[in-house]
């Protein structure tokens, strides 16, 4: 007999809303087998079985929203006997047929819910409710083709599509992308407040990244380590490769696959970083699965992973990179995506900042955040060792690191060790 629990689904998320069973109590289940969907702000997810043996036990009913570790079913050895407890009764359950005329319904059978009609659907997904209103699609305008009339991601995407002929643009995943050029940076548009103060609920995710950084900060030591960078050589390579890159891989040549690809190389050397905290230990992960920060335009932020990502050259990186923001910003990635990260790196280099000191994802014990990148006089040494003045691009690396598991030291010979490497390696040869 195994419990089956509800999954941790992101960073910031403690509770997700059940969307679907795909298995019924008396059923047969595989490991790994696809055993119910759910659905957060974040990501909409089917959720494999961690066991196999038979369904035994539903506790959760499809639209019920389940606090993260709850138990949702139990898994037997055996199927389950005649008799054995049916499953919670289901808002997504098809309508049973009209009965003949009867008593009056008891207070138990007034409250359930009807199916759907020929109207609107019905909207139980946090995913799909958000996809509705960022197009000013009214669900009740959109006929679900789920069970018991859900409106499912085909049926938003297709009411989507549907509105924007009608002048409507489609919603954009984001801002349009920064100017190129240095020091002109994107803002939101002002809001007008009409003279009075505007009460604003927090959203679930930023209630929820909010209670995970202050679980993060109660539970570890940051201390923050910066160190500058020049890279001049890298930016160069941007410039004069950019543009053959842009049509080769549809997208720019970002700073972060470099500073990825420098990363991963060092956390060879220095595994105490690439570690999990565990009760009274430190546990050092064999390989580097690194999470990338991603914004969802300034509504929250997920962590989308590169597993295996020492065993990738800089080229690798950035496609991985490019595909997983695709992913984040379309809300398609899985619960697979944000998952089991060692190391996180956060890229501000768009917004002008000069460094921040990032909170540290746990159970990770470190987090890098690269800076803007901006053109200044610096100090050159040549050969011989003649100084003269030059203007280089300059880019701060900011470290926040967990004092349980290194110290100072070793923290800023990590950091020096990127520095070198970003600094000195033949990058025109990772291209």
């Amino acid at each position: 007999m195994a419990e089956v629990t509800m999954p941790q689904l992101g960073e910031s998320v403690t509770e997700g809303t059940i969307t679907k069973w795909f298995k019924q109590i008396g059923d047969a289940i595989a490991v790994d087998e696809v055993l119910f969907e759910v659905s957060t702000d974040k990501v909409d997810s089917e959720v494999p079985s961690p066991v196999a043996g038979f369904l035994t036990e539903i506790r959760a009913a499809e639209g019920d929203t389940i606090d993260v570790g709850a138990v949702i079913a139990v898994v037997g050895d055996e199927a389950p006997t005649a008799g054995a407890a049916p499953a919670p009764a289901s808002a997504e359950a098809p309508a049973p047929p009209v009965p003949e005329p009867a008593a009056p319904a008891t207070p138990a059978a007034a409250t359930a819910v009807p199916a759907a009609s020929s109207g609107g659907g019905t909207v139980q997904s946090p995913l799909i409710r958000k996809v509705l209103d960022d197009a000013g699609v009214d669900p009740a305008s959109v006929a679900g083709t789920g069970i018991g009339g859900r409106i499912t991601r085909s049926d938003a995407d297709a009411a989507v599509a549907r509105a924007v002929p009608a002048g409507r643009s489609a919603p954009s995943a984001r801002p349009a992308p920064v100017a190129a050029t240095r020091g002109v940076v994107l803002r939101p548009a002002p809001r007008g407040l009409a003279g009075e103060d505007v009460v604003e609920p927090l959203n679930n995710i930023r209630r929820r990244t909010g209670e995970h950084m202050v679980q993060s900060v109660d539970a570890a030591p940051h201390v923050l380590t910066v160190i500058e960078v020049d890279i001049e050589q890298i930016d160069r390579i941007r410039q004069a490769e950019g543009a053959e890159w842009l049509a080769a891989e549809g997208a720019p040549l970002a700073l972060v696959p470099f500073v990825a690809r420098a990363v991963v190389d060092a956390l060879r050397d220095f595994p105490h970083l690439n570690s999990s905290v565990g009760d009274g230990e430190l546990v050092l992960h064999h390989e580097v699965n690194l999470a990338i920060d991603v914004d969802l335009d300034f509504e929250g932020m997920l962590a989308p992973v590169i597993r295996g990502a020492d065993g990738l050259r800089m080229r690798a990186i950035a496609r991985t990179v490019v595909e997983l923001e695709r992913r984040a910003r379309a809300h398609e990635l899985s619960v697979y995506d944000i998952s089991d990260g060692t190391f996180s790196v956060s890229d501000w280099d768009a917004f002008g900042t000069l460094f921040m000191a990032p909170i540290i994802n746990q159970p990770q014990v470190a987090k890098l955040a690269i800076g803007s990148v901006v053109r200044r006089p610096v100090v050159v040494v040549s050969g011989d060792g003649t100084e003269a003045i030059a203007i280089h691009s300059m880019v701060t690396l900011a470290l926040s690191w967990d004092h349980r598991a290194v110290d100072g030291a070793y923290a800023a010979a990590f950091l020096a060790d990127v520095r070198d490497t970003l600094e000195t390696r033949d990058w025109a040869s990772e291209l």
